[in-house]
């Protein structure tokens, strides 16, 4: 079960440690991966990696997900060496904490485009071939700040990942009836290096007590679930945000 045999995954974000593991994820079950991000350099490093990992060949391509014509350009590059796009997965986004009256509207507006903009400009071009082939899975990443309220300066990053919510389920009603099954994961806190390194040990244990399972999520947690919903189990599901969150939303 939860095979990806020559479907073709394109992970956009994917020189970010959870677009990474996603990606990783997918080629294990036999998925052929793109991997794109504005990065290059760091994305090639991905792409070695993986191809390291596992002996598959990975693709790494530049994108700017706020340009339309850019975002264009990548699906033609990924329709004409794969001949089709299977998989998208959003897992690019950028968050940046200020306190509501302290809000930069300069990086309010960046939030958008990257995290909104983004995902709606990447669903749009990849729609395209998807409705043309009559089938297709998106996969948007969200967060539980899509839905439930935080302190320490989230306002902005959780109103980006409400209007990705909302994206998901209009583009599942919308697209239906082409077989294209829209969903999204919407994960908690995630342990990765990086958040290691920028929060406190007292915040960590504020934030563990909030988790039914008392444990942040891995990487590799949310990896999982993309590859359900991206696998032909899942082929009942649409328009869903699937939350890996230790229980955190199950307690209100």
């Amino acid at each position: 079960m939860f095979r990806l045999d020559n479907k073709v995954a394109v992970v956009i974000g994917g020189a970010g440690g959870l677009g990474e593991v996603c990606a990783l994820a997918m080629v294990k079950q036999g998925a052929k991966v793109v991997l794109a991000d504005s990065n290059l350099k760091a994305l090639q490093e991905v792409a070695q990696r993986i191809q390291t990992a596992t002996g598959s060949e990975v693709t790494a391509i530049q994108v700017d997900v706020t340009n339309e014509a850019n975002t264009a350009q990548l699906v033609e590059q990924v329709v004409k060496k794969y001949n089709t796009v299977d998989i998208l997965v959003n897992a690019h986004g950028i968050n940046v904490k200020m306190a509501a009256t302290d809000i930069d509207f300069n990086k309010w507006d960046s939030m958008f485009a990257v995290n909104v903009k983004g995902v709606m400009m990447t669903c749009k071009q990849f729609g395209k071939v998807m409705i043309g082939q009559k089938k297709g899975r998106i996969i948007n990443f969200s967060s539980v700040r899509g839905i439930r309220g935080t302190d320490g300066g989230n306002a902005a990053y959780g109103a980006t990942k409400g209007a990705v919510d909302m994206i998901t389920r209009m583009l599942a009603a919308e697209w239906a009836p082409y077989n294209i099954k829209v969903n999204a994961v919407g994960p908690s806190v995630v342990m990765t290096e990086g958040f290691k390194k920028a929060v406190t040990p007292e915040r960590l244990q504020v934030l563990t007590a909030k988790n039914l399972l008392k444990r942040f999520a891995s990487a590799e947690d949310v990896a999982a679930a993309c590859v359900y919903l991206a696998s032909d189990e899942a082929d009942y599901i649409t328009g869903q945000i699937m939350y890996v969150d230790g229980g955190l939303t199950a307690i209100g």
